[in-house]
């Protein structure tokens, strides 16, 4: 795996850096290939609760694509598909909690990024820009991944002005889940609200989350009414009710 995209894991979590500090991480097309294995390989490994996205030191989550180093991102037009347009598929057919930790600034591309998260934590700090009408581009594809997460009058100021917004407009218009100049602590608190849950229930439920986000409300309401019953016959629902009628803390498996 590249040194550009630093991995551990330790308990039990999937830590993903991207490690470009000179560059203000932005993202080449081998971070791009790179990211999009390690998602995946995080999403087949059951005895992980969580995937971590960063950026490397204190300036920058990620400042967009790398512009110098893939001009363009320079297309292979035999391909139907971008590595980018991967990337994002990649992470919404996963079924493991992603959360990105925002540490810096956010720009273009790094904005694709934190959308395709389920969750992100910011540092007070931190900004937010769609800065690519600047070099006469468009945010198209982060449109996708970002459409859905701010109402629609936000979204267009930021992709036809490029101005920045602050953390705290951030999460005003719910774009990350908390801001804390002490980020760490409360990324740390976060994952520790998930770790004593269902491992399960958040696999199927993040699976089911995703799968109705464009239903219609009557295939909708058909489609979950299939999934309440396959998350009945799980072993940590009837771990969890047996848990609950014996007032003790449950011990889920995730099967």
């Amino acid at each position: 795996m590249s040194q550009e995209l630093l991995i551990d894991v330790h308990d039990n979590v999937m830590w993903l850096t991207i490690n470009r500090p000179e560059r203000r991480n932005a993202i080449t097309v081998s971070v791009l290939q790179a990211l999009t294995e390690a998602i995946d390989d995080a999403n087949r490994r059951r005895e992980l609760r969580a995937i971590v996205l960063t950026g490397s030191g204190n300036q920058a989550f990620c400042a967009g694509a790398d512009l110098r180093h893939d001009p363009a991102f320079r297309f292979d037009y035999s391909e139907p598909h971008s590595y980018s347009a991967n990337l994002f598929r990649r992470a919404r057919a996963g079924t493991l909690p992603l959360i990105a930790r925002v540490n810096g600034a956010c720009l273009a591309s790094g904005m694709g990024l934190l959308a395709m998260c389920d969750m992100a934590v910011a540092s007070d700090k931190a900004t937010f820009a769609l800065p690519e009408v600047r070099v006469g581009l468009f945010p198209a594809q982060v449109l996708t991944v970002l459409q859905h997460l701010i109402g629609r009058r936000k979204l267009a100021e930021l992709c036809v002005t490029g101005d920045a917004i602050t953390a705290d407009e951030a999460l005003q218009i719910g774009l990350v889940n908390t801001v804390a100049a002490d980020f760490d602590r409360a990324l740390d608190a976060l994952l520790a609200r998930i770790r004593d849950k269902s491992p399960a229930a958040i696999r199927r439920g993040l699976y089911l989350m995703k799968h109705i986000q464009h239903m219609p409300f009557e295939e909708s309401m058909a489609f979950t009414e299939s999934q309440i019953g396959l998350l009945a016959l799980t072993d940590d629902a009837r771990e969890g009710q047996e848990a609950l009628a014996e007032q003790r803390k449950p011990r889920f498996t995730g099967h």
